[in-house]
């Protein structure tokens, strides 16, 4: 049934529009803008900040436009002095509970308040703070900081989680001006079943939420003449740099990051598309050999999920510890380059592994928290008894991550004109990778990297076409038949899913956990729309701002000469010199991993 239109005035102008509209769409619609901050589409819609007040003619009144719904011959004015002087009285109380730091605040460049205080003309405000203004900071987390001083209540934050993500790891505690953003019995945020996915600072309007800033230690690995450091950039990376330096949205700059990386002072400059196609052939060959068990009979744990997302890890690990035998036993490509640099890497180039240092920039906060996992020191592992190391010689497989925008700031600090900068190579033998790597940073990215693998180990032929198209794009789930014919003629349909964000990925471990999974093979990623769309990466308002960054991606693999991970040359060569064949003894030793269950409620029994 179509939806009844109405005939409303905007400003004294004449529009007819859908009657299921709030005020804020008809005027958006009409081309007429109206300041919001707490206001995000079908996710945040509670009017809490009041920054969006129009008048409604007749009643005389200031309403809301994000909550109130237009009706057949509502008379709306959006620019009277009344509208003017309310939103400025709502923006100066909201200031005057704000912290006027601008100067040093990381959210500084994309403030929305700071914007929107400019537009209304606001440099100052005559009411004094009503509430304390120098409380600590949340640094228990490995990835997010939470600054409760800049915090305006907008909630945001507190719906993402709640709505996108499906974790509800805060809420708003408290009323009135002792209201405050929480997380369960107040605890930190590292204390909490957080997943570190860093959805909340893509949508903070201020600086209340941020990535834990790891530049100074990067900074000072490189300023150590003892430390032989290497940097490792992951696929959406390259997509997004140039976002932090004016380029367009989408805009490919892999070769100029190569560049300005090694500009930073590193001594390797290499390529997580090398680790992503090391996953391919793990991943690939624990993918067939469950699938194959399975079709002769025997027992294994299908579907197959995919591990390369720590957020998505740390979910399952909390909300579905049962499912957790259906995940894939590899590592992440971080943690699987971090392995592969301080053992055969450090071979290959006779260095002490403890002098190795292994940076890697990620589009991701939860990388963060994911190389601090006490599971991913395998290399220290490997080399302990080799070479007599003692406790406190330990070392991590990844020493440090940081984030997109943490590697902009770099640059910037030390002054890299990166938009001009000339094309450059990753250094080998790290660099080297393929078009399937290329494009795990977008959602269906890994999935479809792995079926070019499967489907020619499965069946002995090449694909009829390399793009499979089938499982693109960004709808939050989406789900695919793969026929496939093996070379003993058996007929095969691999059934395989893919869901971006957490709230999708509750929907398909719910039928994982009740046993109703029709699939055989699933792609996770925490974050909406894939890796492009991470916690890290430059906050953006272009709408179809992944579609953009996946467009590109999909062009650097269309360029790429080798399209698929088995045909890298340097993981043949891998192969042949060191792990031997994909989930060999010494691959498990340092590729592979173990997950455990996390009680969402040990908090709690803690102080009981």
């Amino acid at each position: 049934m179509e939806n009844k239109t109405v005939n409303i005035k905007i400003n004294g102008n004449d529009y007819t529009v859908d009657g299921s509209l709030t005020i804020l769409k008809a005027c958006r619609q009409a081309g007429i803008s109206i300041p919001t901050l707490c206001y995000m589409e079908n996710i945040c819609e509670e009017g809490s900040c009041g920054i969006c007040v129009v008048e409604v003619a007749k009643s005389h009144t200031l309403q809301r436009a994000c909550i109130t719904q237009v009706y057949d011959g509502m008379e709306i004015q959006t620019n009277t002095s009344r509208v003017r002087q309310a939103r400025k009285t709502i923006l100066e109380l909201i200031l005057a509970n704000h912290p006027q730091d601008c100067l040093n605040c990381a959210a500084s460049e994309i403030c929305e308040l700071r914007k929107i205080s400019y537009d209304l003309g606001i440099d100052e405000t005559p009411f004094e703070p009503t509430k304390d203004l120098d409380l600590p900071l949340d640094t228990t987390s490995p990835a997010i900081v939470r600054d409760l001083n800049k915090c305006i209540l907008c909630r945001r934050c507190v719906k993402e989680c709640e709505i996108v993500q499906s974790v509800n790891v805060i809420e708003i505690a408290g009323r009135g001006i002792n209201s405050k953003v929480s997380c369960f019995m107040d605890k930190g945020l590292g204390e909490s079943y957080c997943t570190n996915c860093g959805q909340c600072i893509k949508v903070c309007p201020v600086g209340a939420l941020t990535e834990k800033n790891d530049v100074d230690r990067v900074w000072d690995y490189l300023a150590d003449p003892k430390k032989h450091v290497v940097v490792q950039t992951a696929p959406a990376v390259r997509v997004a740099l140039g976002e932090e330096f004016g380029m367009p949205v989408g805009s490919l700059v892999t070769g100029k990051m190569a560049a300005g990386v090694r500009r930073l002072g590193f001594d390797g400059v290499f390529d997580t598309d090398f680790a992503a196609d090391l996953t391919i052939l793990e991943e690939g060959t624990e993918f067939i050999g469950r699938l194959t068990k399975v079709l002769n009979g025997e027992s294994a744990h299908l579907p197959l999920i995919t591990s390369c997302s720590p957020g998505w890890i740390k979910f399952i690990e909390h909300f579905f510890p049962k499912c957790l035998p259906n995940v894939s036993s590899c590592k992440s490509p971080q943690q699987m380059f971090g392995a592969v640099t301080k053992t055969y890497y450090a071979q290959q180039k006779n260095l002490d592994p403890r002098d190795v240092i292994c940076v890697s920039v990620m589009p991701c906060t939860a990388k963060k928290y994911e190389c601090l996992r006490p599971e991913m020191d395998d290399a220290f592992d490997h080399w302990k008894d080799k070479l007599m190391l003692k406790d406190e010689d330990h070392f991590q497989d990844v020493d440090v991550a940081i984030t997109t925008r943490e590697l902009g700031r770099m640059m910037k600090e030390v002054g890299i004109d990166f938009e001009h900068l000339p094309e450059e190579s990753f250094d080998s033998p790290l660099g080297e990778s393929t078009g399937a790597a290329v494009i795990f940073g977008a959602t269906g990215g890994v999935m479809e990297a792995a079926l070019r693998t499967v489907y020619e180990v499965v069946t002995g032929q090449a694909l009829p076409k390399v793009e499979l198209e089938i499982v693109r794009g960004m709808k939050g789930i989406r789900t695919a038949d793969i026929p496939m014919v093996s070379a003993d003629g058996k007929e095969i349909i691999a059934k395989v899913a893919i869901a971006s964000g957490l709230g999708n990925a509750r929907v398909l471990l719910e039928e994982v956990s009740n046993g109703t999974s029709p699939y055989h093979f699933i792609e996770i990623m925490a974050c909406p729309g894939g890796c492009l769309n991470g916690g890290g990466q430059p906050i953006s308002n272009d709408p179809n701002v992944c579609e953009k960054r996946a467009a590109a991606l999909y062009s650097q693999d269309e360029a790429i000469t080798i399209r698929k991970s088995h045909d890298n040359p340097e993981i043949k060569k891998i192969y042949e010199n060191y792990f031997e064949k994909p989930n060999s003894h010494l691959a498990h030793e340092l590729l592979h991993t173990s997950y455990v269950e996390r009680d969402l409620y040990e908090l709690e029994k803690e102080d009981n």
